[in-house]
């Protein structure tokens, strides 16, 4: 019996943008997600028969409704393999935070048991797979820095931009996602991104125009919604950050720092301020990265 483990890592957005509503009822997408060294710990293993999942966080679900569980069940049932698997995750990364915790254990899932059982997939094979579990899951398996549209299942690779070090905040909190995009209006929107432009910074390595450059269309929703993640937002600015921006869907708001060290000094004082919130220091990761 096999075993693998993955470290599966966490995404903010540097841009979100929405252009439009598509027929099948989803958004249409168009946003420069990265990599980040936050991540959870995926550990899979060969059993006998069925699929269990279990977890390190009470509040996360371990059957059918996890959605590492729906990955391991779509590479089973298409490949007709009658041995089963145990997936123990160990979260670090909040549920509901707009940085795709439940994605990225889904990627792990996809690409452990493509090692495990020996099915020769490739980048593009497990790709297609992911677009069919969840639309964020794509740009997990790839990880680094990329372009995501359609629904966030078409995946453009960018160069590896700098390395940033951020400060993350997630207020105690959860936010649907399904329920920010349908309460979207684009009337609201105040500031656009500017997706040509931060992809420019990115091939640049021009930290100071990437920060110049965030932008996310989903504040106009969850922002009145959920004040306090405004209010997260305004307090990493005032503690030094370059510029601070809510990640996909919310709550967390990520800041980004001239270095580690501020990084550090910043989430210092944050911890202290805003106790019963979530306060990490991370940094970006370049594509393949095992952290």
């Amino acid at each position: 019996m096999g075993r693998t483990e993955l470290k599966a890592a966490a995404k903010i957005n540097l841009t979100l943008d929405i252009l439009g509503k598509r027929p099948d009822g989803y958004h249409e997408v168009e946003m420069v997600m990265q990599a980040i060294e936050l991540h959870d710990v995926v550990a899979i293993e060969e059993t006998a028969g069925g699929i269990d999942v279990s977890t390190n966080h009470p509040g996360l679900p371990g059957g059918p409704a996890n959605i590492a569980y729906r990955a391991a069940l779509l590479i089973k049932e298409e490949y007709g393999i009658k041995s089963g698997i145990k997936i123990n995750i160990t979260k670090n990364i909040p549920l509901a935070a707009g940085l795709a915790g439940g994605s990225t254990d889904a990627a792990a899932v996809l690409k452990g048991l493509n090692s495990l059982w020996e099915l020769g997939l490739s980048y593009e094979q497990l790709l297609a797979r992911a677009a069919q579990i969840g639309s964020d899951v794509a740009f997990c398996i790839r990880g680094g820095t990329a372009l995501a549209r359609g629904r966030g299942e078409i995946i453009i690779p960018l160069p590896d931009g700098p390395e940033l070090w951020l400060v993350l905040v997630k207020p105690p909190l959860e936010v649907s996602t399904a329920e920010i995009y349908r309460k979207y209006n684009p009337a609201r929107v105040t500031g656009r991104p500017d997706t040509q432009r931060m992809i420019s910074a990115v091939k640049q390595g021009d930290q100071e125009a990437i920060a110049g450059s965030l932008a996310n269309v989903l504040e106009s929703v969850t922002l009145p919604e959920y004040p306090v993640v405004g209010l997260v937002r305004e307090r990493l600015e005032k503690a030094g950050v370059q510029r601070a921006l809510m990640s996909g869907s919310g709550p967390t708001v990520f800041g980004i720092t001239h270095n580690r060290d501020q990084a550090e000094k910043i989430a210092g004082v944050l911890r202290k301020e805003l106790q019963g919130m979530f306060v990490e220091v991370s940094r970006t990761l370049p594509a393949g990265s095992r952290n």
